[in-house]
């Protein structure tokens, strides 16, 4: 039917064309209405349901801890400026090495000076200028001009931007790592809440079991109506407990996802190794520390910028020598040869020498103010090292201490469930009481939470030795 409908109002449109009896709107309007028609015939040739089928959604993203440092790195804002710092100074250091090179410069000009009535020698048949500074009435200035300044700023300039350069690169690094540790925390982290959400929910299972046992034993005048009472008050509590694990795991998974997607409600999935890394020798940490260490190469890095500026202020005692050649033309004709035959094309050298001689105390004043500056970095080098080292034998001391406690967490939880089996059994088998039950499940549950923030614990001290040593 709609095809039908579609032939005859095509056949309209082309014979009101043809014949030209119809107006203007009225073709429009039949226009218009087969493009309808063409719609809707579009929207009954597709396949049924295609519709009212909703866009189909991936599956939760499985983010491992390298993906979620890998998108951090391409989210965090500071770390971010950090990386855009580094790339302006490598870009500085660039500029200031070629500020040692000579620069060349195409000039071109041309003036125009009120003239004189009277004629000069210099002009032959012009009139003479009236301004003396200037070399004719007409000029025509096309020159290539080749500068160079010679002197010990520019030196200094450059292992300026050197050091600065180098210290971007450690203040990026130092960015980098604090960045890993962040991730690293708030990973394990929300693993550690979806871990203890996990525990809430079997925690809550296992005492609404236990509540219909009570009652079952009540029924068989095997129990008082107190197990029942204190079984129903535990179960309110695991409900709460249960509310508030769910809440904690969102949080953390909001926490990380604003790190990691665009929008931080995306859901995903995180995997990590269930057995957790071994920690290297401390002699090892103390090696890497040494060689790699961000903070520290910052400092030398900031050391190395005080000299230079204690360099750049002490190259103002001495004199600077410029050089410039110039090649081309400066004619009262813009042309290569002028009209008596001179040949207009010609070059200029120039060499100057500025030789300081009085600034009244200024570059002295700049020199004690960048020395003031240089012995304040030495200053702070040195509390670097300092720092260094007192925080490397404390972190390693936690992460050691952490690590050692995993084993014995993991040897506890599995203790508390077996305890809470037996128990249970006991209860039964009516020689235990409801209390030592609940006891039972209050160990077992903060036993199992412990060994989550062990592994949490464990995994943010590897990270802030990360920080120190760049190797783990």
């Amino acid at each position: 039917m709609a095809i039908v409908c579609l032939t005859v109002i095509m056949r309209i449109i082309f014979r009101a064309g043809e014949k030209q009896r119809l107006q203007g709107p009225l073709i429009c309007s039949l226009a218009m209405l087969f493009l309808l028609n063409a719609g809707v015939l579009s929207v009954h040739c597709q396949a049924p349901g295609a519709l009212a089928a909703p866009p189909t959604s991936a599956g939760p993203a499985v983010i491992t801890l390298e993906e979620a440092i890998h998108r951090a790195e391409a989210n965090e804002p500071t770390y971010a400026a950090a990386v855009a710092n580094s790339k302006v100074a490598a870009l500085d250091r660039s500029n200031a090495r070629g500020s040692l090179l000579p620069s060349a410069v195409y000039h071109n000009q041309a003036l125009y000076t009120q003239p004189n009535e009277l004629k000069g020698p210099q002009t032959g048949t012009e009139p003479a200028q009236r301004f003396i500074a200037n070399n004719a009435v007409h000029e025509y200035a096309s020159q290539g001009s080749i500068n160079e300044t010679l002197g010990l700023a520019g030196v200094a300039g450059v292992r300026r931007a050197d050091a600065a350069a180098a210290m971007a690169a450690a203040e990026l690094e130092v960015s980098r790592r604090g960045l890993v540790a962040a991730v690293t925390g708030l990973y394990y982290g929300s693993l550690a809440a979806d871990h203890k959400l996990a525990v809430a929910e079997r925690a809550h299972r296992e005492v609404v079991d236990f509540t219909k046992l009570t009652d079952e034993r009540e029924q068989a005048l095997e129990s008082a109506h107190a197990d029942v009472v204190k079984a129903q008050l535990e179960e309110q509590q695991r409900q709460r407990d249960l509310e508030d694990a769910r809440v904690a795991a969102e949080k953390a998974r909001l926490e990380l996802g604003v790190l990691l997607f665009p929008d931080p409600r995306t859901r995903f999935t995180l995997h990590a190794a269930e057995a957790a890394p071994p920690l290297p020798s401390h002699e090892d940490v103390e090696q890497a520390a040494a060689k790699n260490n961000p903070e520290l190469k910052s400092a030398l890095a900031a050391l190395g910028v005080s000299n230079a500026d204690v360099m750049a202020a002490r190259a103002a005692y001495l004199p600077d020598l410029g050089l410039n050649v110039t090649y081309g033309i400066d004619a009262s004709q813009f042309a290569v040869n002028g009209p008596d035959g001179v040949r207009n094309l010609g070059y200029s050298a120039a060499i100057t020498v500025d030789i300081p001689v009085w600034d009244w105390f200024t570059t002295q004043h700049r020199v004690k103010q960048s020395e003031i500056r240089r012995d304040a970095a030495k200053v702070a080098l040195s509390a670097t090292q300092r720092q260094l080292i007192a925080r490397l034998d404390e972190t390693y001391s936690e992460a050691e201490a952490a690590r050692a406690q995993l084993d014995s967490l993991d040897l506890s939880a599995a203790t508390a469930g077996e305890s809470l089996r037996l128990t249970k059994m006991r209860y039964s088998g009516g020689e235990a009481t409801v209390l030592e039950v609940v006891d039972a499940q209050n160990a077992y549950v903060l036993a199992e939470n412990a060994r989550e923030d062990g592994r949490v614990r464990y995994e943010t001290a590897r990270a802030n030795l990360q920080t120190l040593t760049g190797t783990l």
